[in-house]
């Protein structure tokens, strides 16, 4: 058995998230921004899988953001080297 299903349309395995691919731009802001603030919590104190986990869905998230603006609006503030 599957854990894939049909969520809104698009297929959802809920052991590694519904494709990227098939998100509506609104939800695949949604899930950027759930891992972002999940993302400390999640390096600090998850499991190992959990954190492959989580670098392999911010891959595929970040890399359709990417794919879908490529053009997208960069701050000249944000070009800075000073850390």
């Amino acid at each position: 058995m599957t854990n894939a299903q049909r969520v809104d349309g698009a297929v959802a395995d809920f052991g590694t998230g519904i494709d990227p691919a098939g998100l509506a731009d609104d939800d695949l802001f949604r899930e950027l921004g759930s891992l972002y603030r999940t993302r400390l919590q999640t390096l600090r104190h998850g499991p190992d899988a959990a954190l492959e986990n989580h670098f392999r869905r911010t891959a595929e998230l970040e890399t359709e953001y990417m794919a879908r603006y490529p053009g997208r609006e960069v701050d000249p503030e944000r070009l800075t080297q000073e850390f």
